[in-house]
């Protein structure tokens, strides 16, 4: 693998003038969204252009180039690039990671195709499987054995490893996993294997178990192994291209990315573990909606992003995402769990629905009207993008709804066609619903905005929330079209959209803290534990989180660290991640972390049984560094890109149901309303990158930090 950030380093001693801009670019399925903050005055500079889904980078960087020559910033002048992108999930998801190897303990070869031997659906007599990333003919297995203690049964045999690894790699293994047995206790044998395979095949990636998932479930551990290294060669060479592109392009500043947990890690964290960054782009949204929430005081709230492609949402409490730390990828079934694989890793707890604005409609079996998963991404997109599509999408249908203004698309530079859109929803549904395109089109919009709906409920109600108790943020594209009616159906209080909705995602790269998460396995009940022994896995985790985050630049005195533990009464299957006090621990600690975990545990499922016994499985450490200096960004959200005049443009016909079809409706332009204005919808307010549609009757108004802020009418229903 190469380098990282070669470039960066070489013209960062050269750089003129002092760096004081911050970048950040979130790749999406249909769009490539961009954020340039200026540090000194506040100034937000914003860009998106379509994504380039055979190569990624080439929209990055050709967008960075427009960004910055638009506004006449010169490349040195920009101090950090923050990304998250979705190249890792598509890889999953497309099968288009690099041929992997396996190294396991002889005997294990087939735990990915064993799994836990749970069907995810019982009465599916044709029920798929998502098949393993590592095709049986490239496992392989060694003679070797730690016990779960921790101490040797059979020692490595390193020439059948050796001989093994040749025959992986003459077989067309492009990258290796090293997984063996009980190797989260104890590492030795993965230590000495992975030592050797780098010296006897330095080229080869190589993912080893316990820098990757050190924790118990032999399973799990190597299903997020392997797609560790499945997809670790394409993200080096993306990586390496990204960052070549860069430093062509003259920025000197380090490549910093977003992990699917809300935090920041460097470009050399990223190579080792690419898999963290799997869900960077809908992590990204997700600390947007929750610092949009603080700006505007709503601590509890419901992050929406709805783009191009796909819908994510979120519950946010006290301005913190939800956190898991199982997490599955490319389902069989969007909406089965357990028809993925699954993956150790701290995630943002998001639910994805199939529905963005690029999800095309179709007629199902039953005669139905039926709208995604299937997308039409960038290419060709959507029918009205002009770009040779031709089926209908959701953007279609709110282009025919009046919703869109096809000469405003993303400030005029893209330009709609309303014929498209309608022939394509003529073409391919109007005759087989035997229903006018109006009727189609509001379908399409109304099917979307309560599968929406319904996936949101259901998430928050698994989780023992009440939506009542929560305000909705939207972002996205398309998120500020839905928002409104969405919240509706959830009777949520208010709906937030900030300004730059379209774009927040890059809005949360800017703002998100450094963070590592690191886990070591230790099974045993409290009242057996080793106390010499946990200090001693907590201090080197500590070690390792302060190494991590010094490579984005967080002095040590800087770096807040929390202890959690995976706990369980004995005799259980499952546990509860449960935040525990700080160390050294000693006996009296027992205590206090069954007290932690008895009040974690009734949170969670409204009761508890303080008299049984508790064992701990793993052992996490959650270090963050600071965030981002939010009053800064703060303020570059009050200044807004406000300009003076009247903020009405005029009104244009938009569907509205309950005024019983088409009806003129005020248009107003984002950009003029001032903080403390406040108006009745109906109404279209527009912005360069999204489009908010209020309902008749609602009130809106638009607070300091140019939100614009909903009060959901208390008898509104759809």
């Amino acid at each position: 693998m190469s380098a990282p950030g070669a470039c960066a380093q070489k013209q960062a001693s050269a750089r003129t003038p002092a760096p004081r801009y911050r970048l950040g670019v979130d790749i999406g399925g249909t769009f490539t969204d961009l954020v340039l903050l200026d540090e000194a005055s506040g100034r937000l500079l914003v860009g998106k252009v379509l994504t380039t889904p055979r190569d990624p980078a080439a929209a990055v960087l050709e967008s960075v180039r427009q960004l910055l020559a638009r506004h006449t910033v010169a490349p040195e002048a920009v101090s950090h690039c923050l990304h998250a992108t979705t190249l890792i999930a598509n890889a999953l998801i497309e099968r288009t990671g690099a041929r992997t190897g396996l190294l396991t303990t002889h005997g294990f070869r087939d735990v990915l195709q064993i799994g836990r031997e749970l069907r995810y659906d019982l009465y599916d007599v044709f029920l798929e499987l998502p098949p393993p990333l590592c095709e049986r003919a490239l496992r392989a297995e060694v003679h070797e054995r730690i016990r779960p203690d921790g101490t040797v049964q059979t020692p490595l045999d390193v020439p059948q490893l050796r001989q093994q690894l040749r025959r992986l790699i003459d077989a067309g293994a492009e990258s290796v996993a090293v997984v063996f047995l009980h190797s989260y206790v104890n590492s030795a044998h993965e230590e000495a294997a992975e030592h050797i395979a780098r010296a006897d095949f330095p080229g080869v990636p190589l993912s080893a178990s316990y820098r990757i998932a050190r924790e118990i479930r032999e399973y799990e551990r190597t299903s997020t192994t392997v797609a560790n290294a499945y997809v670790q060669p394409l993200a080096d060479r993306y990586l390496s291209r990204l960052d070549a592109g860069l430093c062509d392009l003259g920025l000197p500043g380090p490549l910093i990315l977003m992990t699917s947990a809300g935090g920041i890690m460097s470009e050399e964290a990223a190579r080792a573990a690419p898999i963290s960054l799997l869900e960077s782009g809908p992590a990204a949204g997700a600390v947007a909606g929750g610092f949009c929430g603080e700006l505007a005081g709503e601590r509890r709230v419901i992050a929406l992003d709805m783009g191009g492609t796909t819908a994510k949402a979120c519950v946010i409490d006290d301005g913190e995402p939800l956190i898991t730390y199982a997490f599955e990828a490319a389902r069989v079934h969007r909406f089965k769990r357990g028809s993925g694989l699954p993956l150790r890793i701290p995630a943002v707890d998001l639910i994805e629905i199939g529905a963005g604005g690029g999800s095309i409609a179709r007629v199902d079996r039953q005669g139905l009207l039926s709208v995604g998963p299937r997308s039409a991404g960038s290419e060709p997109g959507p029918a009205c993008y002009g770009r040779g599509g031709r089926e209908p999408t959701v953007t279609d249908a709110d282009l025919l709804l009046g919703y869109l203004d096809p000469g405003y698309f993303l400030g005029g530079e893209m330009r709609l066609d309303p014929d498209a859109a309608r022939r394509s929803v003529e073409d391919r549904l109007v005759r087989a619903l035997g229903r006018d395109a109006t009727t189609v089109a509001w379908g399409i919009h109304d099917i979307v905005n309560d599968n929406m709906a319904s996936a949101a409920r259901v998430h928050l109600a698994e989780r023992g929330r009440d939506p009542r108790a929560y305000a909705l943020v939207a972002t996205g594209g398309a998120g500020p079209v839905h928002a409104h009616r969405i919240a509706r159906k959830l009777r949520v209080r208010r709906v937030l959209c900030p300004l730059g909705s379209g774009v927040a995602s890059t809005i949360g790269l800017l703002v998100a803290q450094p963070r590592a998460d690191l886990v070591h396995a230790y099974v045993a009940r409290l009242d057996d534990l080793e106390w010499g022994r946990l200090n001693m896995i907590y201090a080197a985790m500590r070690q390792r989180a302060a190494v991590l985050l010094a490579q984005v630049g967080v002095p040590a005195n800087d770096v807040r660290m929390q202890p959690l533990a995976d706990l369980r009464y004995v005799g259980q299957g499952f546990e509860v991640v449960t935040p525990i006090p700080d160390g050294p621990y000693a006996a009296a600690s027992a205590a206090e972390i069954a007290a932690a975990f008895t009040s974690a545990y009734a949170a969670r499922h409204g009761r508890a049984m303080p008299a049984m016994p508790v064992e701990g499985l793993n052992w996490r450490l959650r270090a963050t560094g600071r965030r981002a200096d939010l009053l800064r960004l703060a303020a570059a959200l009050r200044a807004g890109r406000q300009h003076d005049g009247s903020p009405l443009r005029g009104d244009r016909l938009a569907y509205y149901p309950e005024r019983g079809g088409f009806v003129p409706t005020p248009v107003y332009d984002r950009y003029a309303l001032r903080a403390g204005e406040c108006f009745v919808g109906p109404a279209l307010i527009e912005e360069r990158e999204s489009t908010v549609v209020v309902g008749a009757g609602a009130k809106f108004s638009v607070d300091r930090y140019h939100t614009l802020i909903i009060e959901v009418e208390e008898d509104g229903r759809d």
